[in-house]
């Protein structure tokens, strides 16, 4: 009978990357042993080096990308007032 699937705590990932990170097991070892499947801790393992970064980045990158999308929808909404401004401009006449 096949088991449904289950939803790991962040917490659970970490334990079981670091340990894999660290090398004392291998992956198909740290697998058995907590009943995943040697492909999910390969998948974190590389979330884990592409988020590394974030840790010690302490917000400003997130801070950074908030306010590209604010610069962003601000001057979407500029040009968008522009057209509506331009078309009442030509319909209200001289």
């Amino acid at each position: 009978m096949r088991k449904g699937r289950r939803k790991q705590s962040a917490a659970f990932k970490a334990k079981v990357v670091l340990e894999a990170v660290r090398g004392d097991e291998t992956v198909a070892e740290l697998a058995a042993r907590y009943e995943v499947h040697p492909g999910q801790i390969q998948a974190w393992k590389q979330a884990l080096k592409e988020g590394a970064a974030g840790v010690f980045s302490n917000g400003r990158d997130r801070k950074a990308k908030r306010e590209e999308a604010l610069i962003a929808r601000l001057y979407q909404e500029i040009g968008q007032l522009k057209v509506e401004r331009d078309f009442l401009a030509e319909r209200s006449g001289p």
